[in-house]
């Protein structure tokens, strides 16, 4: 049985967004999952608590280059504190949906987004609880949130 791919997941499995590495990052996250086999690889420029950049690589199916694609896409120029809210399910919907069997490539992307910012925190030498994970690269239970700060 063939699975259904939306448009926008074909999009950006074709013609991939933000795809690289970028020197000068100074946030690099890492995951993977060893039960499918993808690995992702997101490198983001932080200036001023913005994401002035953001690239990735992905080894991996259509689903975890597309989902690496559009996760790289809704957090580019945004503040720290919204990347940090990005979950699997906006990256999910702005795919148009992804089959059921595919969706743990969208958690992978998030995943990554969040490894990333938790090496950034670790290289600023700013401790919190996503720093704390920096080095478990998304492998421990914690979901990587930050407490919002007003």
């Amino acid at each position: 049985m063939a699975m259904e791919y939306s448009e926008k997941v074909m999009e950006h499995f074709a013609h991939p967004h933000n795809v690289g590495v970028l020197e000068d990052a100074n946030g690099v996250g890492e995951v993977g999952n060893a039960k499918c086999g993808d690995i992702m690889k997101m490198y983001l420029k932080i200036e001023d608590d913005i994401i002035v950049d953001v690239k990735f690589q992905t080894f991996g199916c259509a689903s975890a280059i597309a989902t690496s694609s559009i996760a790289t896409d809704l957090i580019k120029g945004q503040p720290i504190g919204e990347a940090l809210k990005l979950t699997n399910q906006a990256v999910v919907e702005a795919l148009d949906g992804l089959p059921a069997v595919k969706v743990h490539c969208s958690v992978l992307a998030e995943q990554a987004i969040k490894a990333a910012l938790a090496d950034y925190y670790k290289r600023q030498g700013i401790e919190n609880e996503l720093s704390r994970c920096a080095d478990c690269q998304g492998c421990c239970d914690h979901d990587h949130g930050v407490a919002e700060e007003d």
